[in-house]
């Protein structure tokens, strides 16, 4: 219908700014086909003048006809066979889901192996580590002084109700007890105290001293009091001795800790060296913890071993005697029953050192620990100690679980105010809880493992960030001393019993190759897989990206502006023509005179 006013005649040419298509009305326009797509004008006229729907095809059109996406043009082309349309539509479909599939795969490799351990670039001088923290523990746990271990081991093991021991004895023998082999108290009842406060008193009594097992010693070729170089240490092997380890204050809080632990002190700083990084550049040529300036045996430690005859116990620690040796970081405590090597007597052991050292570069720090598989010290906060290693987290970590199993701890075990110290009586229970321990680390471990990434466990202890390993390739060779003292004219009696060994150990190579941690895939190389894998299947960019955020918001936005704009301009103008559309497409617009 075509409504006329008193204002004058409008013709054709005059009419086409200010005619309208009734937005209400309903157009048969709507069900056009595909193969009917309007042009360039009609699309625009569609937008502005048509029904929603309307507008919402002419709006797709539009964007079809202006995308850079490859094959999407098809879809909105003008007056197309809809086989050829059917055609696009499953290519493209395709195409997507390729994409999609291989841009998964690609996501899946990102998320769980972000990290590569590779060489890194450049070598690195031996003289930029420390040199390893060396622990010796001596075979002998007590002198024959202070306790016949033998014999106080048969008198508990036969049918007799009188022992005719001391108190003082019984507690001592339950003391030496504790650091020796487990098998023995295995099948025989060794006292009934479950815990026992003085143990650590009692082994320092009489443990050998270090001026009595270190004969001799001389670092970097150069002889030296070996009371300067080694310092007293409480380990789970009873009392050892060792050289290059930090202070007690630097490694452990003290404050957390009960009053009577055993802390190792000296009156050395590691001001100028931290394990993360290394040493600063002000640090001397001498620094603390101590460094060499190259390879070779004339750089390292020697050492001349002693114990004595009369004080060894076949009882306590089997048939081989000697001692137990462990190379560690100075932030470490030592756990020395886990890895060491032997020096027997009257042996000579010569130990090469190749440095294994894994650091961590700064771009996985923002990576999560579980990710990069590795903690930096600030992360992960321990109880008792100040420095991060996974074996300090693991002891640490023992020491809770073996608490909440046996009520109390081993002796050489890290431990607050309110845990008291296991007793002869618990050796079995503290040495069980410690396979628990590890029986549950591996099954909570394999529970939520990813490829071949260890899955977080209650303790937690992945390895730092930045750690020092010490391989060592050893030699031996028979020790004969005593020709050596006939040689020099020396009598054989000034030590009377005396069984001497010899330990050199020292850097194999000037410069070693330190592993990295590094980012397997980072942001920039996903996004650059995933922008390649668009632009291969569907030559898709940044751009490309952004004209569909365009179309879906700015532009639309502008368009439904444009439509209220005519609406209202219809509105307040009686004299506009509002025509209704035939069955023609929208542009043919009838002759209105």
């Amino acid at each position: 219908m075509i409504r006329k006013s008193n204002s004058p005649p409008v013709y054709k040419k005059d009419l086409q700014p200010r005619v309208s298509l009734d937005v209400g009305a309903k157009h048969e326009t709507d069900s056009l086909t595909m193969s009917d797509a309007p042009t360039e004008l009609e699309m625009r006229r569609r937008i502005k003048y048509g029904a929603p729907l309307t507008a919402a095809w002419g709006l797709f059109s539009d964007y079809c006809n202006n995308s850079t996406i490859h094959g999407v043009k098809y879809l909105g082309e003008r007056r197309r066979p809809w086989m050829e349309r059917a055609w696009w539509v499953i290519v493209f479909v395709l195409s997507i889901y390729g994409c999609s599939r291989l841009i998964w795969n690609v996501w899946n490799k990102w998320d769980q192996s972000p990290v590569i351990v590779s060489f890194a670039e450049k070598s690195t001088p031996v003289w930029q580590i420390p040199f390893p923290a060396v622990t010796i523990c001596p075979e002998t746990k007590s002198k024959r002084e202070f306790l016949n271990y033998t014999e106080v081991y048969h008198l508990f093991r036969s049918a007799e109700p009188e022992y005719n021991l001391t108190d003082e004895q019984i507690a001592k023998f339950e003391a030496v007890s504790q650091v020796c082999d487990a098998h023995l108290v295995a099948d025989t009842k060794i006292g009934e105290n479950t815990t026992d406060s003085k143990c650590a008193e009692y082994l320092r009594e009489m443990a050998p001293t270090a001026e009595e097992i270190l004969f001799f010693c001389k670092w970097r070729n150069t002889p030296d009091t070996c009371e300067d170089l080694f310092t007293d240490i409480l380990t789970e092997e009873g009392f050892c001795y060792t050289f290059n380890a930090l202070n007690s204050s630097e490694i452990y809080r003290e404050s957390a800790l009960h009053d009577d632990f055993v802390f190792h002190t000296h009156n050395k700083t590691s001001e100028h060296w931290t394990l993360e990084d290394g040493y600063t550049p002000e640090a001397s040529l001498t620094p603390f913890p101590v460094r060499v300036l190259g390879a070779g045996a004339r750089a390292g430690l020697f050492i001349l071993l002693r114990l004595y005859e009369y004080d060894l116990d076949y009882i306590c620690r089997g048939p081989v005697q000697g001692f137990k040796i462990l190379l560690h970081t100075p932030g470490e405590i030592p756990q020395v029953s886990k890895q060491y090597f032997r020096v027997p007597l009257n042996q000579e052991v010569v130990v090469s050192v190749k440095p294994n050292m894994i650091t961590t570069s700064d771009g996985l720090r923002d990576y999560s620990p579980n990710r990069r598989q590795c903690f930096f010290n600030h992360e992960r906060y321990l109880r008792y100690f100040k420095i991060y290693t996974q074996q300090n987290c693991e002891l640490e970590c023992l020491s809770n679980f073996t608490r909440s199993k046996c009520g109390c701890v081993k002796f050489s075990m890290p431990r607050d105010p309110d845990t008291p110290i296991c007793g002869a009586a618990n050796i079995g229970c503290y040495n069980e809880a410690e396979d628990q321990l590890l029986q549950r680390e591996i099954k909570e471990g394999l529970q939520d493992s990813k490829l071949n990434v260890k899955g977080q466990t209650q303790c937690n202890c992945l390895p730092a960030c930045t750690s020092i390993a010490y391989d060592a390739e050893i030699s031996q060779a028979d020790f004969d001393w005593e020709s050596l003292f006939i040689a020099y004219k020396n009598p054989l009696d000034e030590f009377p019993g005396v069984q001497l060994a010899r330990l050199s150990i020292f850097f194999k190579e000037t410069q070693f190759i330190t592993s990295k941690r590094s980012e397997l895939y980072g942001p920039t190389d996903f996004l650059a897989n995933c922008g390649g894998l668009l632009g291969l299947f569907m030559g898709v960019s940044l751009l490309s990206i952004v004209e569909i955020i365009y179309f879906c918001t700015l532009r639309l936005i502008c368009n439904l502006r444009m439509r209220k704009s005519r609406k209202l301009s219809i509105a307040n103008n009686p004299g506009i023509v509002v025509l209704t559309p035939s069955k023609a497409l929208p542009g043919d617009l009838k002759d209105t005179k």
